[in-house]
């Protein structure tokens, strides 16, 4: 045993390139069709497989990135005319600059252009944008006879998508709840939503959204360690471990079962990854739903129903008070 450093893949990931994988065809054999070219990146192979392409974008794909692209620029566009149409303070302020959801007496209407007329618009090309794309994965992944549980899982990130800037503005009766378009301003506004309501962390739903966040991330870390841990065994190639086990599962196994008492399957760990990021947004979505709607002050709501302590006068309190002080 030795505590010399070693060779680690968490940094020094091989990179194989040879001529580019270019997918199966209807029939089974390998497909040139699809696009005219696939290169690799050495870059790129750091984070990920090395090979770019081939992409098919599809109709609903290309609606996508019009209408994304539509979006995109309506935003940039009102942000540089904030600052005069200067690059040079569009570059320097971008991080504070914003494209604000309308004015509160506008209800549901549709407000004047430059007083949230842009957003409304713009937020319709988003919407657009991302059910296509949301269209896309689930034709692509049927076309590809596969299950369909990256389609739920993008569904359930778009489910909390709408409850920011559909439902619950529509709930409240004014598109001025929505979340405006920006980085600091973005951040603003959540931080006023829960000063506004009492505090977002006397909300259960919020409490349980942290929970499964926290949660996928433990879990990934222990999976993407588990299988980088046994690579130097054969770990990482998971068709080889159906048919052959050999010693990486077995590794892998028995150091969890030492450290916990028990290992999820080769088929479990992602279970258990897929339902605690899917609820992520799924139980926010509904706690922010709730919030203004149906609750008005999570901390008195967490008082009456024994969720928050009851905070009584500090010791001692009583005597500085009669002490005239």
């Amino acid at each position: 045993m030795t505590m010399w450093p070693e060779y680690q893949n968490i940094f020094t990931q091989v990179q194989v390139q040879a001529e580019p994988e270019m997918g199966m065809d209807d029939s089974g054999e390998m497909s040139a069709e699809r696009t005219k070219s696939a290169t690799f990146s050495t870059l790129v192979g750091i984070l990920g497989n090395a090979q770019l392409g081939p992409i098919y974008l599809g109709f609903y794909g290309i609606i996508s990135l019009a209408t994304g692209l539509l979006w995109f620029n309506i935003v940039g566009f009102n942000m540089l005319s904030q600052v005069g149409w200067s690059i040079p303070e569009f570059i320097r302020q971008l991080f504070w600059l914003a494209l604000e959801p309308p004015s509160p007496e506008y209800g549901l209407r549709m407000p004047p252009l430059n007083d949230g007329g842009w957003y409304i618009i713009s937020s319709f090309f988003l919407l657009v944008s991302v059910s296509c794309w949301w269209l896309r994965t689930y034709s692509l992944a049927e076309q590809h006879k596969m299950g369909k549980h990256v389609a739920w899982a993008f569904a359930a990130a778009i489910w909390l998508f709408l409850v920011l800037g559909l439902f619950r503005p529509i709930l409240m009766g004014s598109w001025s709840e929505a979340v405006p378009y920006g980085i600091f301003p973005h951040l603003d506004w959540t931080t006023a939503f829960s000063i506004r309501y009492g505090n977002l962390y006397y909300n259960p739903f919020h409490c349980l959204s942290i929970v499964f966040l926290y949660g996928s991330v433990l879990l990934f870390a222990m999976h993407g360690a588990t299988i980088l841990a046994v690579t130097r065994y054969g770990g990482d190639r998971e068709l080889e471990q159906i048919y052959d086990r050999g010693t990486a599962s077995e590794r892998a196994a028995l150091f969890w079962r030492w450290t916990m008492g028990f290992n999820a399957t080769m088929e479990g760990i992602h279970r258990w990854a897929w339902w605690f990021a899917v609820l992520t947004p799924i139980t926010g979505g509904i706690g922010i739903l709730l919030t203004g709607t149906v609750v008005d002050n999570w901390f008195i709501w967490a008082q009456e129903h024994y969720f928050a302590p009851e905070y009584l006068e500090p010791y001692g309190y009583e005597s500085y008070v009669e002490g005239g002080q």
